[in-house]
């Protein structure tokens, strides 16, 4: 009986040593290797606030008084005289197309009153020179029409040889003074 309490110990050894230690187990499979992404936060944009352009604009001259409108018309070349030959009223090229910037100008600012100046030089007389200036307003007038200004926008008058632009008596100066001159008279209703 000794023997056979042997074997059963021995085979109950046996049975709790492969319950405690069982059967031998599988390794893991290694972990697969990952990358390692450091994460990080994201950007906060920084707005700088720009300052506010300040642009100084300048007064429109056209806005102030007749005089400070009738200068700058003239010094931004938006108005301008038309010149005759002697003893003539026709339009010539040059004067067509002075005509049609100063019509440019009208379509622009209707709200000024244009007053047509007929000049004439010294020679001949007093109202032979009003008649002809007359019909040399009346010429750029009629011309100013013809491109689409309202006869109405405009007004005519003549002062002979009454306003010279030049004094000397020479062609130079006498051509100077054989014109129609254009002022801003005033402003439509005003």
């Amino acid at each position: 009986m000794r023997r056979k309490s042997l074997v059963t110990v021995w085979v109950g050894v046996l049975a709790m040593s492969v319950l405690f230690l069982g059967c031998p187990k599988k390794k893991p499979a290694p972990a697969p290797e990952m990358e390692v992404v450091e994460l990080q936060p994201p950007r906060e944009e920084i707005v700088v606030p720009t300052p506010p352009v300040v642009v100084e604009v300048a007064p429109d001259p056209f806005s102030e008084d007749i005089e400070t409108a009738n200068i700058a018309a003239y010094e931004q070349g938006l108005l301008g005289d038309v010149y005759f030959d002697f003893d003539r009223y026709e339009l010539k090229p040059e004067a067509r197309e002075r005509l049609a910037k100063n019509a440019d100008f009208m379509r622009a600012h209707p709200e000024f009153e244009i007053l047509m100046e007929g000049h004439c030089d010294e020679r001949g007389t007093a109202e032979y020179n009003l008649a002809l200036g007359d019909r040399r307003a009346n010429a750029a007038k009629n011309y100013l029409v013809s491109l689409g200004i309202p006869a109405g926008a405009s007004q005519t008058v003549s002062f002979g040889e009454e306003r010279p632009q030049c004094t000397e008596a020479t062609e130079a100066c006498w051509w100077r003074n054989r014109r129609a001159h254009f002022v801003i008279r005033g402003r439509q209703g005003g």
